[in-house]
């Protein structure tokens, strides 16, 4: 079930809604620069065990209203919370991916861990900032190929190999977002960081990081791992930026078992 919410006067994030009578909700943050739609094989998995799966996507991004302005993370957290107001949501689990990670972790710091009981972090951007040389080549590619430029993190993301009609399904993803907004999140990446947050996080807090991330490498998580008190550091060994879907069973038991 698919519906919006107004998160600021003339911006609506949209949000998938998937067995809203399950007795465990799961709100999915996705990553950069993608939308809900990654993680479809949770989606279709986590349901039959009785999880109410919510899929949100950010402002500029998916089905997302793409205002021009608003790609901190204050504000996008700031989003995250007008949505699990919203929606009445209470004890949940909260995962995100990347940058999605990131806005989790800043959710739970400024906004005091509001409805949430547990988080997940997925190859999370975490603690410190993406370097400027990777951030400004993307922004710059972004303005000049922005095909080119997605088809080109695709590769970065996987450690496994990749069917072409996958990789477009990616791609495809990417190309729903705004140019704008493609770009904002990632000066807010070389701008931002988390690091100060994640002491402010105290409940249970499950870090999933694949031992082969060229985006987010491994010794981030450790990182993560140490500055988060309640945490579990959990490597996957054949996965780089896409655990969810590069050992998705695997992901699942796990997340299942967490949650």
């Amino acid at each position: 079930m698919g519906y919006f919410v107004t998160v600021e006067p003339g911006v609506r994030v949209f949000i998938e809604d998937i067995n809203p009578k399950g007795n465990k909700t799961i709100l999915f943050i996705h990553g950069w620069p993608l939308n809900h739609n990654q993680f479809e094989y949770q989606f279709n998995f986590l349901p039959k065990l009785g999880y109410r799966c919510i899929g949100m996507d950010w402002r500029g991004y998916g089905n997302s209203d793409k205002p021009f302005a608003g790609y901190n993370f204050d504000r996008l957290a700031d989003d995250v919370r007008m949505v699990i107001e919203a929606l009445q949501l209470r004890n949940i689990t909260l995962a995100g991916h990347s940058t999605g990670g990131a806005i989790s972790i800043r959710y739970m710091a400024r906004h005091k861990e509001y409805g949430v009981s547990k988080l997940v972090l997925m190859d999370a951007a975490s603690p410190s900032s993406v370097p400027k040389e990777f951030t400004n080549k993307i922004i710059e590619d972004t303005n000049h190929d922005r095909p080119q430029m997605l088809q080109d993190q695709t590769g970065i993301f996987f450690f496994q190999y990749i069917s072409v009609p996958k990789s477009d399904w990616f791609v495809s993803m990417g190309l729903q977002a705004a140019n704008w907004a493609t770009s904002a999140i990632m000066a807010t990446l070389r701008d931002e960081n988390v690091y100060n947050d994640l002491g402010q996080i105290n409940v249970p807090t499950l870090i999933i990081h694949g031992i082969h991330d060229k985006v987010v490498p491994f010794t981030k998580a450790e990182e993560t791992n140490k500055l988060i008190k309640n945490s579990k550091l959990v490597p996957f060994h054949y996965s780089g930026h896409c655990a969810f879907l590069e050992e998705r069973d695997r992901f699942n038991q796990l997340l299942s078992s967490f949650a």
